[in-house]
């Protein structure tokens, strides 16, 4: 079962941690989540291993909140599943 996106504080940020059955998907998801990151000019924290990435979004302004730009982009990120 997929954990969905967790909004965490100090400083605010959402998280996910996202499971591949194997090396093959973890590289296709990464390929595409690099796509949408030059084309929205927004880029997550990533690390990674061979079957899972762990994702931060950070809100655009330093020190702001996390709000509809991040939930929109987290949202656009999970449609890459």
């Amino acid at each position: 079962m997929e954990q969905p996106w967790t909004h965490r504080q100090r400083p605010e940020r959402l998280e996910r941690r996202i499971e591949f059955a194997d090396y093959d998907q973890t590289r296709l998801f990464l390929d595409r989540l690099g796509e949408l990151s030059e084309r929205e000019g927004r880029y997550p924290d990533i690390s990674f291993g061979r079957t899972y990435v762990n994702l931060t979004v950070r809100p655009e302004a330093e020190e702001g909140t996390v709000g509809p730009p991040e939930e929109s982009f987290a949202e656009t990120i999970d449609g890459l599943l």
